[in-house]
Parts: C-alpha cells; sequence; structure tokens
C-alpha cells in the first residue's frame, strides 16, 4: 500500500494511462479523484475503483479551462481534505497535426490549451492544495518526442510535449525545498486509443514499430506502474526529472534485426 492515505487527482483518467493509474494507485491506497471531459470513461473508472473497495469521485474537467480547473482541485478538498499527488496526465494529439505549413492555427492553439495550458492550470491551483496537505509528488506526462523528431511530423504535439518537459524542470526547482517534487513522465509509443486512431494503418504501425528496439508498442499498465514509482515515495529523492520509459526508441541509433 505505498499510497496508503493519499489523494491523488489524475487528468485523463477516462482512458488509457490515466484509466490504468487510477485503478493502480487506488489498490495501492489512494483515495482518487478521476477528472476528464470524457463523462462515460471517467464515471467508469470511478465504477471500477468502487467495485474493487476503493475510493473515487469523478469530476468532468476541460483542463483547457482555468475556472473548471479551479473546481477540479476544489473537488479533491471537498472530498478527501486534501491533495499529495497531482498526475497531469490528459492531453491529445489531432489527426489534423503535421508540419508548419499543413498544421492549421486553430489545431495548434487546441493542442497547446490542452497539454500545456493543461498542465500549467494544474500546478497553479493545484500546487497550493499540496503544500497545505504536507508536500507530495506532480507528475506530468510528457513523451518521448520531446527528444525525437521524425519525418512524418505532429508538429503542435511534439512542441507541446517540450514545453511540458522544460515546465516540470523549472517548478521543480521553485518548489524544491516545499516538499513538492515535479517530475516528467515520457512513455514511448503505446498501444492506446489514442496513438492507435493516429496509426490507422498497418503500414503507420510498424513505420514506427521499426524504431523501437523492442519491437512493440508499451501498454497503459506499463506507463501506471511508472507513474506509480513517481507518485510513492520510492522516488523521494528524484525531482526535476524525466522518467523515459520508451522501449529503448530514445536509446537507439540501428535497432536490432528479427
Amino acid at each position: 500500500m505505498r499510497l496508503k492515505d493519499k489523494v491523488a487527482l489524475i487528468t485523463g483518467g477516462g482512458n488509457g494511462i490515466g484509466r490504468a493509474s487510477a485503478i493502480l494507485f487506488a489498490k495501492e491506497g489512494a483515495k482518487i479523484v478521476v477528472a476528464d471531459v470524457d463523462e462515460k470513461g471517467g464515471n467508469e473508472t470511478v465504477e471500477e475503483i468502487k467495485n474493487n473497495g476503493g475510493e473515487a469521485v469523478f469530476i468532468r474537467t476541460d483542463v483547457s479551462n482555468q475556472a473548471q480547473c479551479e473546481a477540479m482541485i476544489s473537488a479533491a478538498e471537498s472530498n478527501f481534505g486534501g491533495l499529495h499527488i497531482l498526475f497531469n496526465n490528459a492531453g491529445i494529439m489531432h489527426n489534423d497535426d503535421g508540419n508548419s505549413q499543413s498544421t492549421q492555427v486553430d489545431v495548434w492553439d487546441l493542442t497547446m490549451n490542452i497539454n500545456v495550458k493543461g498542465v500549467f492550470f494544474g500546478c497553479k491551483y493545484g500546487i497550493p492544495l499540496i503544500r497545505k496537505s504536507g508536500g507530495g509528488s506532480i507528475i506530468n506526462t510528457a513523451s518521448f518526442v520531446a527528444h525525437l523528431g521524425a519525418a512524418t511530423p505532429q508538429l503542435a504535439y511534439t512542441a507541446s510535449k517540450g514545453a511540458v518537459l522544460s515546465m516540470s524542470r523549472e517548478l521543480a526547482v521553485i518548489h524544491a525545498r516545499e516538499n513538492i517534487r515535479v517530475n516528467a513522465l515520457s512513455p514511448g509509443p503505446l498501444r492506446t486509443e489514442l496513438l492507435m486512431s493516429f496509426l490507422d494503418t498497418e503500414e503507420k504501425k510498424q513505420r514506427r514499430l521499426v524504431h523501437v528496439p523492442m519491437g512493440r508498442f508499451g501498454e497503459a499498465e506499463e506507463m501506471a506502474k511508472a507513474a506509480l514509482f513517481l507518485a510513492s515515495d520510492d522516488s523521494s529523492y528524484m525531482t526535476g526529472n524525466e522518467f523515459l520509459v520508451d522501449g529503448g526508441i530514445t536509446a537507439a541509433y540501428v535497432t536490432p534485426e528479427d
């Protein structure tokens, strides 16, 4: 029970990494606030946690909306009395994201508003409550694409994840003496709905997998276990860092032959 008596708020908790993390954190003893625009998915996550004997609530949240982010933090305090773990995980990868010529300004703005401003709002309102609760851990979902460029571009998404990574470092330094740790989780290519809807043909999938030394997509549950490490006291001397969980893709120059 590595998260016993802790309160955790997870954005994007209705599916993918967020749902897997919410379920795992609850099994480890945390009380969970699930925040998502997807009411059906968010409520399903809460129902699964409760069916397994855990405590959880859902609050519909568009993380690009300042007032709704403030409300989700208030929900943690009103329901569970505080906040110790903030997992800013919600994000999008728009199908119309491309290069500097093909990406429309509204797609760029939408991606930045959710992927970057959403993390900023989470921290803006979450950090005071974490401080009030005695400290804790903030995890921001970045991506391996903050390190690697791609010939099949997704410029807005890539830029947004680079911003999350650098923001996480600065927040970590600012709050290091307050018992508040801030780290980024950077997944590699995952077999989640978000990426699979983007890689909608077998050819597109294989175009990615050829670069992954392990030869497969990661699973949401594997990212949840990495997030648990960052959320728990197991990572108590870790802040301002990035946890790359990427199947080896950022380490590869030439991948193994089959």
